[in-house]
């Protein structure tokens, strides 16, 4: 697969409800790399494992976590996520979880376009670490 990494200015004039989409797959599959390797369960159970990860409140408290950790580029990037004005309404959470869903969404993306891999696995390992601690995450 050709390497889609973008320059950092070129990924800046990338909207950020486009980072966010990428960000979200990204995300994603994270999520359930580290599911299927934690365990051999049902593809049943690993959804609603990963539910318990994707969704928007989940998200919400684990950006409020790691905003603390970023650089200032990474802050503004999920800035503009946060306060981009998406054209659909969450349904199980919400306006503010969906704004920070959306901002820790399109941080991934933007780190994505850039190919820094290192820096989107030192964000996820400390969503795990919050997420071991969490009373509803993976309890």
């Amino acid at each position: 697969m050709e390497n889609i990494a973008f320059s950092h200015s070129k990924a800046d004039e990338i909207s950020p409800l486009t980072l966010a989409f990428v960000g979200d797959g990204v995300y994603d599959l994270l999520v359930r790399e580290y599911l299927v390797r934690q365990a051999n369960r049902s593809v049943g159970e690993l959804n609603k494992l990963k539910v318990s990860f994707v969704n928007c409140k989940s998200q919400a408290v684990f950006a409020k976590a790691v905003l603390p950790s970023l650089n200032d580029k990474e802050l503004s990037i999920y800035k503009r996520g946060r306060n981009a004005a998406p054209k659909c309404t969450p349904k199980n959470g919400s306006v503010s979880d969906y704004h920070s869903a959306t901002g820790l969404e399109a941080l991934f993306g933007y780190l994505y376009l850039n190919n820094d891999k290192q820096r989107i696995y030192d964000i996820f390992d400390m969503i795990l670490s919050i997420s071991e601690s969490s009373s509803y995450i993976l309890k």
